[in-house]
């Protein structure tokens, strides 16, 4: 898209220019500079969403943008100029974001992320050492691979850009972002939201996606593992599901059922634990759909 640069005078700025001639060179000097005022306004960024760790922002490309960048990081851009962003859990203080213009300029925004308050508790006892065993890590290893290779998928999904809803309501079991302390050392922190429900009791997709994993059997973990594509690199995961009704490459709409809660893989109760992320940021899910009526 090309961007036309436009400059509106009033009635009284005519005016004055009639009553005062001046020099051809010095018209044209302040024209380009009013010119290039206009330019500088309307080639800005639009944003909605919240500069917060955990964090995701749906934005607008300035008019004329051909290539788009985060931290370096490159981001598409749909063809209306809408794009997506998302802040890491342990996202720092400040980030930034280039737009390239058709003609060679740069248009930049900078971020100031809040830092959040996370739920942090210290245990007196130290984490169990030795790591896991070869066993274990014989079968984690493939299980590993399938879900990168999950997050690797970028469907033509617009779920990205859906409001999104709760995949299940119910009791909140845990939250985003929570950590446990072992004697100082400090453990993986909460990567998603829990949310309790009855063994059985259906899940919906928050927006629609295509599904890029659908466990065949529980992993030693996550259990029932199910993952849903939204677009644009954004995506989710549904963990310790009792059945899994969808299957990979099925493209779901919002609202749709595409589970049920169980309490397969490492869990102590039946629950649904809903994680997402952006490219490699860990993001909260309560961030995009709002508190839970």
């Amino acid at each position: 898209m090309r961007f036309r640069k436009t400059v509106i005078f009033g009635s009284a700025a005519l005016a004055a220019i009639v009553a005062i001639p001046l020099p051809l060179s010095s018209t044209l000097a302040e024209t380009a500079e009013a010119e290039e005022s206009a330019f500088r306004q309307a080639v800005k960024f639009g944003f909605s969403g919240q500069e917060i760790q955990g964090g995701v922002m749906l934005g607008d490309a300035p008019a004329g943008t051909q290539s788009l960048s985060f931290d370096g990081q490159p981001v598409p851009v749909d063809e209306d100029g809408k794009f997506i962003i998302a802040f890491n859990r342990d996202a720092g203080q400040s980030a930034q974001m280039v737009a390239t213009l058709e003609n060679g300029q740069t248009v930049k925004k900078f971020f100031n992320i809040a830092a959040r308050k996370w739920k942090i508790e210290h245990v007196n006892v130290a984490r169990r050492s030795g790591g896991p065993s070869a066993a274990f890590m014989a079968r984690r290893k493939p299980e590993l691979a399938q879900i990168n290779a999950a997050r690797q998928v970028r469907s033509n999904s617009k779920g990205w850009r859906q409001t999104f809803v709760w995949p299940v309501k119910g009791r909140i079991s845990g939250m985003f972002g929570s950590q446990r302390i072992y004697k100082g050392e400090p453990g993986s922190y909460h990567s998603g939201v829990d949310i309790a429900g009855g063994t059985g009791t259906y899940f919906v997709a928050p927006a629609d996606g295509v599904v890029t994993l659908a466990a065949k059997k529980p992993f030693s973990l996550e259990g029932n593992l199910l993952m849903i594509d939204h677009g644009m690199g954004l995506n989710s995961a549904f963990l310790h599901a009792s059945q899994i009704l969808v299957k990979e490459g099925q493209e779901v709409k919002r609202g749709e059922p595409i589970g049920r809660i169980g309490a397969t893989g490492r869990a102590t109760g039946p629950h649904l634990h809903w994680s997402m992320k952006w490219n490699n940021a860990r993001i909260d899910p309560i961030l995009l759909t709002g508190p839970m009526n």
